[in-house]
């Protein structure tokens, strides 16, 4: 076909090129991501207002009846929200998975989205969460958060500690905890960032064994790099093989983090978790 330089076809074409040039490609995206954040926000505040009456009368019937109740709320806000943002999950069991035990759940830590993954991930099992303390300043979500979550202040050893005694505490009333032992974000584009030693303490002192979770797609759902990030599409966990403490001490923390965070490292690579892509660009 020939094209004459004033013809209708001729500008049409100049214009169909325009419209898919890689520049207005970006824009085009980085628009439909701003709407799709705004619509995801919008339905997150929507829920958390339905369900904050019901989480202040949880509130009143203590840590534990009141906290299961606030995490069954929790599971429930995610399963609708994961519904209307179209996210999907499913649970991959590398090994079988005991609800009936207790665990120091670790996972790794890479995305926005990795609380609502924890929720779609253990079910049918009681848990608390070690969560950073400065959540609990967001207006109306903080009370939510915390009723629900076991808050640490890394930056102050005195409360830190504090932490780990109501870790322990927890633990020993027959509910599972759920710690990011690398504490904040990896953004090293390694498959994990180094892990701190308090979830491996916590494990050998109370002799609970370790159970590692692999986040695969919240990266690829929310990155960290910014808000506007948000997009539909899967999420996978991995439940890998649970890790016994048994007869281990204090001493052999250090063994026991680094076995712990080679298991997970290799597996991530094995399953070509995206952050790592990224390395070779």
């Amino acid at each position: 076909m020939v094209f004459d330089s004033n013809s209708t076809e001729c500008c049409l074409f100049k214009g169909i090129i325009s419209l898919h040039s890689p520049s207005n490609m970006r824009y085009l995206n980085r628009f439909i991501s701003i709407v799709f954040t705004i619509y995801a926000a919008l339905v997150f505040v929507a829920f958390l207002f339905l369900i904050f009456p019901l989480v202040i009368i949880a509130s009143f019937f203590g840590k534990i009846k009141g906290g299961n109740f606030i995490y069954w709320l929790c599971h429930v806000w995610t399963d609708y929200f994961f519904l209307l943002l179209g996210i999907f999950h499913r649970n991959i069991y590398e090994a079988p998975h005991d609800r009936s035990k207790q665990y120091v759940f670790v996972f790794n830590h890479i995305s926005y989205m990795d609380i609502p993954v924890i929720f779609k991930t253990i079910r049918r099992q009681h848990i608390r969460v070690l969560g950073k303390a400065e959540m609990a300043k967001i207006p109306i979500f903080g009370f939510l958060y915390r009723s629900a979550v076991v808050m640490v202040e890394r930056g102050d050893p005195q409360k830190r500690a504090r932490s780990v005694i109501q870790l322990k505490s927890v633990l020993k009333k027959g509910i599972s905890i759920v710690i990011a032992p690398e504490g904040t974000f990896n953004m090293t584009h390694k498959p994990l960032k180094e892990f701190y030693d308090g979830a491996f303490k916590v494990a050998i002192e109370t002799q609970t064994p370790i159970k590692p979770i692999l986040f695969l797609d919240a990266y690829d759902r929310m990155g960290y790099e910014t808000i506007f990030s948000i997009t539909p599409g899967r999420s996978r966990s991995v439940y890998l093989e649970e890790i016994p403490v048994n007869g281990l001490t204090l001493e052999d923390v250090e063994l026991l983090n680094k076995k712990v965070y080679s298991i997970m490292e290799e597996k991530l690579i094995a399953y070509k978790a995206s952050w790592i892509k990224r390395v070779a660009k």
